[in-house]
């Protein structure tokens, strides 16, 4: 199959905003490919070149990108900046440079898809010296042998940014209207799958060939990650009583999310977010082969930092642990850790999701050896008592905890947000979690890096980012201590996300979630949400949260009630 064939698909889902047209789109599109092109296509189609869980990132920022642009246009970069600057987009601007391309080669040959998708994944194997010149070279010559349409797309999907609004939902449809139909049943049955093994060409397979019924076989295989199961929010225990009666309370640990598969000697640790982070916690390795007794199991549990005197450290220092790619040893030492579990979903070769919670606990106690304040059992208590459970609550925040997981004792694993089971009490004045997607370059000693940082909070029913304040205090210009975010290392992690820029004001794609303190929630007209932080700080980069976890616009209304309401009495 041709690249440009995927063009033309990527062009169509521009232009059309609605979700159920976009999933009829690709719908008719991969019913007609070759299995193999339907697994590159369903990639693609999303603007990624590996499943979600390989860990694998291509690694090319914008000015690698508009080095690689010039080499293949002959354009300075200084016009390739410019062109930028106006148009926010690298893919519009190299569609535009190659219409009137300067250099372009003697010989040149259509696109398979197969060759640009084989180029695209080597982008990150390419290592040792050189790497940066190899890559470059291989992006030049996608870029010399492409069409202008073609240029622009390829250049779009190196950056993660292809702009053709294709989330999992759609993904989702698009695989039940081209394999099966447009029922509930066969939604449910793809999205059960897309749970369970998110490679979502291998599901479009499993539908075409077997149905339903072979997406709904669909078993947890070990060492591959699952979504992980979510809780609402809650406001008051009375509510959760009041509806279920008797229920479980949990420790909610300030910590990374930690789901772990075992095989044997094999163990694999993966984030909430489905990332590897095996090598960033050989102890814990070494601690689930010592303490996990069956040969076979997939465990979850919250991974926290512990200091020499056994107390929690905040998340911001685990965190350091999470992102190290080096010097693992040092860190072990440094920030020694301990798991708190709280749930299973299998054992040996045996599916438990279904079980009820007490009974996955109990199943849970069975299968591991404690070790007291590094391998044990998340703290619960069951009851129907309300004070109860507001004493175990600030027993939670008395220990520098996050607050309480209200769980409904005959709940199923259910994977995915807002599914109920599960339910998060915090502190109503709580951190809040937000995007940063635009910032100001900073002046005086602040030259040279993003000075301050436009946050933006969820607005559910579209999908977009509304914003909601300003942020510049919280970051260090200077490490006095080990877990400091400086000004540099933020502005290093935000450039490759810049998608335009004009005078000293940055748009950056919503990507980075940072925790965020504040002194009170303002009503204002100068922000998008209708509402602005007053005095917000920084306080953690949570790179173990995705964007959909960002707080809703819903959320800080809540918020700001309860702050009037408490200011009135």
């Amino acid at each position: 199959m041709k690249y440009i064939e995927l063009v033309k698909i990527y062009e169509e889902l521009e232009k059309n905003p609605s979700k159920i047209k976009k999933a009829e789109i690709i719908a008719d599109f991969i019913k007609k490919q070759t299995d193999k092109d339907i697994q590159i296509v369903m990639m693609l189609v999303q603007g990624i070149v590996f499943p979600k869980f390989y860990g694998y990132e291509l690694g090319i920022a914008l000015q690698m990108m508009m080095k690689a642009i010039s080499k293949s246009t002959g354009y300075d970069i200084k016009d390739i900046e410019e062109e930028f600057k106006s148009s926010g987009d690298l893919g519009n601007v190299v569609e535009k440079l190659t219409e009137s391309r300067k250099q372009s080669l003697l010989v040149k040959k259509e696109l398979e898809l197969e060759n640009v998708f084989d180029n695209l994944k080597q982008l990150a194997f390419i290592e040792g010296s050189g790497t940066q010149e190899k890559k470059l070279n291989l992006i030049s010559e996608l870029i010399s042998s492409a069409s202008p349409k073609e240029a622009k797309y390829v250049v779009r999907t190196i950056l993660g940014d292809l702009r053709v609004g294709v989330a999992e939902g759609i993904i989702r449809d698009a695989i039940a209207k081209a394999f099966l139909d447009d029922s509930k049943d066969a939604k449910d049955a793809v999205e059960y799958a897309m749970n369970i093994y998110p490679d979502f060409g291998e599901i479009a397979i499993i539908a075409k060939k077997n149905g339903i019924n072979g997406l709904k076989k669909m078993k947890i295989k070990i060492g591959q990650p699952v979504q992980v199961m979510l809780g609402e929010k809650v406001e008051s225990v009375d509510e959760i009583i009041q509806k279920f009666g008797k229920i479980a309370a949990e420790f909610k640990y300030d910590g990374m999310r930690a789901q772990i598969h075992k095989d044997g000697e094999k163990i694999w640790i993966y984030t909430r977010r489905l990332e590897n982070v095996t090598k960033q916690f050989p102890d814990l390795v070494k601690l689930c082969k010592e303490c996990i007794k069956v040969k076979k199991c997939v465990v979850e549990g919250e991974v926290v930092g512990i200091d020499k005197k056994g107390q929690p450290m905040p998340f911001q220092t685990l965190s350091q642990r999470i992102q190290r790619k080096y010097d693992i040893e040092k860190m072990v030492k440094e920030i020694p850790i301990q798991i708190n579990l709280f749930d299973v979903l299998v054992v040996e070769d045996e599916q438990v999701l279904d079980k009820p919670l007490l009974e996955r606990r109990k199943i849970l106690k069975e299968i591991v050896k404690e070790i007291p304040n590094k391998f044990v059992i998340a703290r619960q208590i069951v009851t129907d008592s309300a004070k109860e459970i507001e004493r175990f609550y600030k027993e939670s925040i008395d220990s520098k905890q996050e607050g309480l997981f209200l769980k409904v004792i005959e709940s199923k694993y259910v994977f995915g947000r807002r599914v109920g089971g599960w339910y998060k009490l915090k502190p109503t004045m709580e951190t809040l979690d937000l995007a940063i997607i635009g910032a100001l370059w900073g002046t005086g000693k602040r030259t040279g890096w993003m000075g301050s940082f436009i946050l933006g909070c969820r607005d559910e029913k579209t999908g977009k980012f509304l914003e909601c304040g300003m942020l510049g205090t919280g970051v260090k210009e200077k490490k006095s201590q080990e877990n400091d975010v400086t000004f540099k290392e933020l502005t290093e992690i935000l450039k490759p996300l810049v998608i335009s820029e004009k005078g000293g004001q940055v748009k950056i794609k919503p990507k980075v979630v940072i925790s965020v303190d504040y002194q009170e929630i303002q009503k204002s007209p100068n922000y998008e949400s209708g509402f602005a932080l007053r005095f917000p700080r920084f306080i953690s980069l949570r790179s173990d949260k995705s964007v959909e976890d960002v707080d809703s616009i819903e959320r800080i209304k809540y918020l700001y009630k309860i702050q009037k309401k408490s200011k009135n009495k």
